[in-house]
């Protein structure tokens, strides 16, 4: 049989400015969901590839298929999402990561708007700032169900979740813009700094 690959990674987050440790505890248990169901259609999908079940005119074969996607993704953007989080926030953007942004956006301030702007879409989804590794290009992407309107190839650089569960027991649903306003006072510019820098996305392993 298969193994299960991945385990759910912890973090400490408790005391977010904006965001309660109620709604870290209940969006944890969420993130942990997606890891336990990504291993459980991981195996499922190995086991029927075994048994040389997988055909794509096999309904249960093509939904499971579609569900990895989803699943996995979920899993992996809540620790892009967690990762570039701290307590507060932690320093300001470096002298690379604005240069970064000018050369984008003509200026961070421009970049900044423009991601907000895309977190207050209405919906649910996520907001992620996105660099083209052949070009370097930053750029601001809605994504829907964590695996739809992805850039392939790309590299998520900072990720905030606009799904009403990242926010709900703390804001009421018109005050999305009051919890964009806490994730950014708690975003971790050295995270976003090592993103940047280095040549393949970075996602700490379990």
């Amino acid at each position: 049989m298969a193994q299960s690959v991945y385990k759910a990674r912890q973090f400490k987050l408790s005391g977010l400015k904006g965001i309660s440790d109620k709604t870290l505890e209940t969006h944890f248990g969420l993130y942990e969901g997606y890891v336990k169901n990504t291993n459980a259609v991981t195996e499922q999908l190995f086991e029927m590839a075994r048994k040389k079940e997988a055909s794509g005119k096999v309904p249960a074969y093509a939904e499971l298929t579609r569900r990895l996607g989803f699943e996995y993704g979920g899993m992996v953007l809540h620790e892009y999402y967690f990762e570039n989080l701290t307590p507060n926030g932690n320093g300001a953007p470096s002298k690379e990561a604005k240069s970064a942004f000018e050369k984008s956006f003509g200026a961070f301030e421009t970049w900044k708007a423009d991601f907000i702007a895309v977190g207050e879409m209405r919906g649910v989804g996520w907001a992620i700032l996105y660099q083209d590794p052949v070009t370097q290009q930053l750029s601001n992407h809605w994504i829907t169900l964590h695996h739809i309107g992805v850039p392939s190839g790309f590299k998520p650089i900072l990720v905030m979740d606009v799904w009403e569960h990242a926010f709900m027991l703390d804001y009421k649903p018109s005050e999305r813009g009051k919890y964009i306003d806490a994730f950014f006072s708690n975003v971790d510019w050295d995270v976003i700094q090592r993103r940047l820098s280095n040549p393949a996305a970075i996602r700490a392993a379990a």
